[in-house]
């Protein structure tokens, strides 16, 4: 199963890098992901790029050389990068913390993985996202800055990274914010977020609750909590994690396969809980009967996702073209139709989800993901 899995983490791999990989603005040593394919000529020029969008790039570009180190991978990620900083003009950072999040897990682990020289880059956004830390307005950290909305997507990658830097305490302290602020009681999945100020704290009032139910705020709250799990062996953070990938298994899948599923940024959410639950797979500690099962739950929603994902692809010029939808077949996108375009802080998705970019650098996720847990012997 091991092979197998490799053989397709490589075939996902090999699409997106046909399909949609260039040089940035014809600069030698760049490569970024062109947004759409077929794409249009602001997609080719890179004037849409979706700084997030990048970023799990190259953190799937990590997992290829994890899985299969060679002279191409690791110049891959140097080349990844380079354009990323490039593209974003202004230095490493934007004004939005989950952004900044995932670019500084894929840099930190592209560093200390693989040799990346970007540390500067990882410790300017380590530091935003610790200084951005609010507990007087109710937070948490924002979505973005002068925001007053602290969520999920942004407090979990963060707290991931600042654990990963060795800033444990605050991690911790997101970690518990979360899980007290976010998590419904009734299906103890984790909300979206809540809406907070100074004011309302000090007025005694509780914010005002997102409940939108993401599936990749329970992917990264699942890698949070088995980060600290890991690392500081405190019961809670393993028991969390039982009861949330029990949550995720009885209101985000069936079949154990993930449902659901779109295209701009929501085709990265599915993924993203897809790469933590194989976190949990491989890395949760701990001997008991709980710890086992859900070690086995997570791989085995991992390892049934990516099958249904496998079985419902195209096949387009002898490259996968994978679903939005991992239990529907996918659609092949044609042009003329409308593009994923950045609206209100959101990528908003292609007419043909499938367009997008996000999506199918989720199905190269997803293939690692089951790779991982496959080379884990599950």
């Amino acid at each position: 199963m091991q092979e197998l899995w490799s053989q397709r983490a490589d075939a996902a791999e090999g699409a997106v890098v046909a399909r949609h990989m260039r040089r940035l603005w014809g600069l030698p040593g760049t490569t970024l992901g062109v947004v759409a394919w077929p794409p249009v000529r602001k997609e080719r020029m890179f004037l849409r790029w979706h700084y997030w969008w990048q970023a799990h790039l190259l953190d799937c570009a990590v997992d290829a050389a994890d899985r299969d180190l060679t002279p191409k991978r690791r110049r891959r990620l140097n080349k990844i990068t380079r354009a990323h900083r490039t593209r974003n003009v202004s230095g490493w950072t934007n004004n939005y913390y989950d952004d900044m999040a995932w670019l500084g897990l894929a840099l930190e682990r592209a560093q200390r993985k693989h040799f990346v020289g970007n540390r500067g880059g990882i410790q300017q956004i380590e530091m935003e996202l610790f200084d951005a830390w609010a507990p007087a307005e109710g937070g948490g950290i924002p979505w973005r800055k002068k925001s007053d909305f602290y969520n999920a997507p942004a407090n979990g990658p963060a707290a991931i990274l600042l654990a990963r830097t060795g800033r444990l305490w605050r991690a911790q302290e997101m970690a518990d914010w979360m899980d007290r602020t976010l998590r419904d009681e009734r299906t103890g999945l984790i909300l979206d977020g809540m809406h907070s100020t100074r004011a309302l704290v000090d007025a005694g009032k509780p914010g005002e609750m997102e409940r939108a139910v993401y599936s990749y705020c329970q992917g990264v709250t699942l890698g949070l909590e088995t980060e600290l799990a890991v690392r500081l062996g405190e019961p809670r953070h393993a028991h969390r994690v039982h009861a949330l990938v029990d949550a995720v298994d009885n209101h985000l899948t069936r079949n154990l396969v993930i449902t659901g599923g779109g295209g701009g940024d929501g085709g990265l959410f599915n993924p993203i809980l897809a790469r933590y639950l194989a976190m949990v797979a491989v890395k949760l500690p701990g001997d008991s009967d709980a710890d086992d099962r859900a070690r086995e739950l997570a791989a085995a929603i991992v390892l049934n996702s990516a099958e249904a994902a496998w079985e419902n692809r195209l096949e387009v010029e002898d490259n996968p073209l994978f679903g939005a939808d991992w239990t529907r077949e996918a659609r092949f996108p044609g042009q003329g139709l409308h593009i994923a375009s950045f609206t209100e802080g959101t990528v908003r998705p292609s007419d043909v989800p499938e367009r997008d970019l996000s999506v199918q650098l989720g199905g190269w996720m997803l293939m690692e993901a089951a790779y991982r847990v496959a080379a884990a012997g599950f």
